[in-house]
């Protein structure tokens, strides 16, 4: 069935295209671009309205699998697609819920509300052979079982591996390279929420970086506006700025937020972190259980600590001017770090995309062409899919449709699913997903894989 997209203006940074078009869609596949109205099954009338690739997010935490029916929750997902975002990348931070070549088969079998890609995470994979303490060295044994099951899963399709190296301080140079040297074929990348933050941070990246240049494959440095939004910001995108003129395929993503989120439980929470952040414990605000919506003190701190550590919380450090400094940076795309438990968590999965061309288009601080590329063709380029993030005849039909004048993120710390506004229409593979902010269909993704 063609559908045609007419009287749209289209923003394809890919092919540097910035005026309005006409897009013929059939099988999936845009096949025409024009300003003629070829005959089609199907019209969609996107006058005065912004035509786009669909949003790519690089950095998301997948959702769970529901073991009692053995199928996958779909609140992240769902709040994606509403969202303008086609295509998200999970298994960030080192992390997967299970493993990834069976997530992924079990996307291709279900469906999706959006199309899915891994990484393979490195922690997970850690502990799935038999390492439980994050704080000590690999044994020779245990890495490599964990060579085995990384490569397995690359094979299978993977992006790539990520790394949670905050949340492993036992990974060692060593580790890294001896796990990461799986991605050099098909130029697959790693990614890593790097080993620490604020004043250590120059330290951390260029650990990261280190293991890029030493087996010459493709790095992303994560959630970047968290790991550097306490002064250090300037700095740190100066260093990047250096690596990458010397020939290190280093890229970067962030949030349009200044609080991050992570379980009350993780590494990030340890030892000296209020004298790290200049912060005191009311900084951190509890997302679930008895204390949701609070903020924390000593006590309710060390309690949750204890006894309730995967209690998700949601951390107001970060400085603005920080922020926006990466946010604007050339070298940096959008990503959400999106991570829900059920209906709770960061509003950030709900927002980012929205918030982004809201409050930073909108204003002027950068132009709605470089906006479009940083959500969706720098993302594509990095994870070398050839067929997303743009619209020339050949690629996938992953189309967002939205009002300028209407866009605007709704999620809050309190509501943090609240859908966006001004988000007219997201296809995917050609097929309508939502209209007028609302669903229609939310299992027409599948597995995005590299072989």
């Amino acid at each position: 069935m063609k559908k045609l997209i007419k009287n749209g203006f289209v923003v394809d940074p890919a092919n540097k295209v910035y005026s309005k078009q006409n897009i013929l869609i059939d099988n999936g596949k845009i096949v025409f671009i024009t300003n003629e109205v070829p005959k089609s099954d199907v019209v969609i009338d996107a006058e005065d309205k912004i035509v786009c690739p669909g949003f790519i997010d690089i950095h998301m935490h997948e959702e769970p699998l529901n073991e009692l029916n053995n199928t996958l929750e779909k609140s992240i997902t769902n709040s994606m697609l509403r969202m303008g975002v086609t295509t998200a990348i999970g298994g960030n931070c080192g992390i997967n819920t299970i493993e990834p070549k069976k997530y992924l088969d079990i996307v291709d079998e279900e469906g999706s509300p959006i199309s899915i890609g891994l990484f393979a995470g490195h922690t997970f994979v850690r502990e799935m052979v038999g390492n439980k303490d994050k704080y000590t060295n690999i044994k020779e044994d245990e890495l490599r079982n964990m060579q085995k099951v990384l490569q397995e899963n690359l094979e299978a399709g993977c992006l790539g591996i990520s790394y949670g190296i905050r949340y492993v301080p036992g990974i060692n140079e060593e580790e890294m390279l001896e796990t990461a040297k799986y991605c050099k074929s098909n130029n697959k990348i790693i990614t890593a929420h790097v080993r620490d933050d604020a004043a250590y941070i120059f330290e951390a990246v260029n650990e990261l970086a280190k293991v890029g240049i030493k087996l010459n494959i493709p790095v992303q440095n994560s959630h970047i506006g968290s790991m550097a939004g306490f002064g250090q910001m300037e700095e740190l995108l100066s260093m990047i700025d250096r690596y990458k003129a010397n020939g290190l395929d280093i890229t970067n993503d962030c949030y349009p937020y200044y609080a991050f989120s992570t379980r009350i439980g993780e590494t990030t929470y340890d030892g000296d972190f209020l004298k790290r952040y200049k912060a005191d414990y009311s900084c951190i605000e509890i997302c679930e259980g008895k204390y949701k919506g609070q903020r924390c003190n000593e006590e309710i701190f060390n309690e949750l600590r204890k006894l309730y550590p995967k209690t998700l919380t949601v951390c107001h450090v970060m400085k603005k001017e920080d922020v926006d400094l990466a946010l604007i940076h050339p070298n940096v795309m959008i990503a959400s770090d999106g991570l829900m438990d059920g209906e709770q968590g960061h509003p950030r999965a709900s927002g980012t995309f929205p918030r982004f061309i809201s409050q930073y288009v909108k204003s002027g601080k950068i132009s709605l062409f470089n906006a479009i590329e940083k959500m969706s063709f720098m993302q594509a380029e990095k994870l070398g899919l050839s067929a997303k993030g743009r619209l020339n005849v050949g690629a996938d039909a992953d189309i967002v449709i939205f009002d300028i004048n209407k866009i605007q993120d709704n999620a809050t710390f309190e509501k943090p699913t609240a859908k966006p506004n001004g988000i007219e229409y997201v296809l995917i593979n050609g097929e309508i997903a939502l209209k007028d902010n609302e669903i229609i269909n939310n299992s027409l993704g599948k597995s995005i894989r590299k072989y």
